[in-house]
């Protein structure tokens, strides 16, 4: 079975204006309001490509009522830990050519419901695949990645995790999947100043060399690069006028390992994941799919034998 962890979930505020100002009453002309959280996008893709998978994590409140219930009108299963306080509102304005995005810490987790959430992760089995991905919510500290990766190499199933912590770098031993880096996220892991090409390529191989499986270093506009023990791939990302940036590096990650169980080689569901995640930053909240085919059209993918071509 696939299951997706959110620790901090959130409904998200889509607005658009002519224009935003500051001290007076800025009136959209578009909103839209959506169950959201990183690894929860990834379930929703993921069902987008007719993949079943199970929501879970912490929610809490209307809010988090809101969020399983929108889950489960779109037929995602939800097994999410129930806890007090309010799931988070995050907000994104677009105005123009400019993007604002106001997003808030959310409530505190208990001890109690986090040792819940572990005991969960903790039941899953050989054959399972575990998306975490998102930022954590108040009390909840970075070492809970190590112990899920921990849980992952002994309970034998697979890890993705698509996280900004710099303790990425300590589950890595634990050998997650995938991990999906940005090039700043990729630079700042590595203590490196630049992201060129031969920057990020020779980078996510010492992730590799660290454990990681498999690697895919988003870089917006520029596509991403991807890199495992057989392969070294760059692919650009299709022209189009962006909208909400927000929900793009899910949707890769989504779409990415949703080609490979489709039965996709690494090439096409690069490919594919590149195509989707510019579909989602050309549109308010998450693509629907449906402009993939035509977005494929513009996408090239390159194959690189070593380092040195670069």
């Amino acid at each position: 079975m696939i299951y997706t962890c959110t620790m901090n979930p959130a409904i998200d505020s889509f607005s658009e204006f002519d224009e935003f100002k500051p001290f007076i009453v800025n009136r959209s002309k578009y909103e839209d309001y959506q169950a959201n959280g990183k690894a929860i996008n990834i379930s929703l893709i993921l069902k987008k490509m007719n993949i079943d998978s199970i929501a879970t994590g912490f929610l809490g409140g209307f809010t988090g009522d809101f969020i399983e219930a929108a889950l489960n009108k779109q037929n995602v299963g939800t097994k999410f830990i129930h806890t007090e306080g309010i799931t988070r509102i995050n907000s994104f304005i677009r105005a123009g050519n400019l993007e604002y995005k106001a997003v808030n810490h959310g409530s505190p987790i208990s001890g109690r419901d986090q040792q819940k959430l572990l005991n969960f992760i903790s039941s899953l089995q050989k054959n399972d695949l575990l998306f975490v991905s998102g930022s954590l919510p108040k009390n909840v500290k970075d070492e809970i990645l190590i112990k899920i990766a921990r849980f992952s190499r002994e309970k034998g199933f697979s890890l993705v995790l698509d996280v900004s912590s710099g303790i990425l770098l300590d589950c890595l031993p634990y050998g997650p999947e995938l991990i999906k880096p940005s090039d700043e996220e990729l630079m700042s892991l590595l203590n490196s100043q630049q992201s060129t090409d031969h920057e990020v390529i020779q980078g996510a191989g010492k992730l590799l060399e660290m454990g990681a499986k498999r690697v895919i270093v988003s870089r917006g506009e520029r596509g991403a690069i991807y890199r495992d023990h057989h392969h070294i791939l760059s692919v650009n990302a299709p022209e189009g006028r962006v909208i909400n940036t927000a929900c793009s590096g899910d949707t890769m990650v989504a779409a990415f390992m949703g080609s490979l169980i489709q039965g996709k080689t690494v090439s096409d569901a690069l490919t594919f994941a590149s195509a989707a995640a510019s579909s989602t930053a050309f549109t308010a909240g998450l693509s629907d799919l449906k402009d993939v085919p035509s977005l494929l059209k513009q996408i090239h993918i390159k194959t690189i034998k070593n380092e040195s071509e670069v």
